[in-house]
């Protein structure tokens, strides 16, 4: 494997398990503005960045002042509740320090704002790793390859040698759409809705070795 490859990491929900924090702030968040939500509209989001997931909510024509105001109450919510309780998901320790090993160079690729990112990074203790951490947060949300892209361009590996590792159906198609390969791990969605990933793990602790290099 000595042909530079470029790992892609999604953030929430591959790195780290933030899922329920995030469900806790849209929770807070949302009654004050009297949106309804359920914990069926907060899987069916995952992934997308807040304006992809307010315009859902709240409709195409949103006010985009109101769409902004909401995400950052939400987004500094979120931060409060995650900061110091932010824990490595299984075998993401052993798959970053043996893509470096290999010299592959890594990126997070994440629909985060860059704060949320930073809190996480910090926290997590893995900013070492990374040769770039880019945020899709302004830009076009995952199933739109853009954050991928943009992270492949900052490590500078072609698309098509990129892997993404992701566990949101939004973020599988958009790499998929960015023609790379992917990695899927069911955190958040059962395995059937991760059919378009190349391979579809239960943890990282479960992906050998040989099945990667089978990419």
């Amino acid at each position: 494997m000595d042909e530079t490859i470029g790992i892609l990491w999604d953030m929430d929900g591959v790195l780290t398990s933030t899922g329920e924090f995030h469900f806790l702030a849209w929770s807070q968040t949302l009654p004050d503005y009297d949106i309804p939500f359920s914990r069926e509209q907060f899987t069916a989001t995952f992934g997308m960045n807040n304006a992809q997931i307010l315009q859902i909510l709240l409709g195409e024509t949103a006010d985009q002042v109101l769409v902004a105001e909401i995400g950052d109450k939400k987004e500094e919510r979120f931060r409060q509740a995650v900061q110091g309780h932010a824990r490595l998901l299984p075998g993401v320790s052993e798959w970053l320090n043996r893509f470096q090993g290999w010299g592959f160079r890594q990126a997070i690729a994440s629909s985060a704002p860059p704060a949320n990112i930073k809190v996480l990074v910090d926290d997590l203790g893995i900013r070492s790793f990374f040769d770039a951490v880019v945020s899709g947060a302004d830009i076009p949300g995952k199933p739109d390859p853009a954050v991928f892209l943009n992270a492949a361009r900052m490590i500078e590996v072609p698309p098509q040698r990129c892997v993404v590792i992701e566990d949101a159906i939004a973020g599988v198609e958009a790499a998929k759409r960015g023609g790379m390969k992917c990695v899927a791990v069911t955190t958040t969605n059962p395995p059937e809705a991760l059919a378009r990933a190349d391979i579809v793990v239960e943890r990282l602790d479960r992906l050998s070795v040989q099945a990667f290099k089978g990419l």
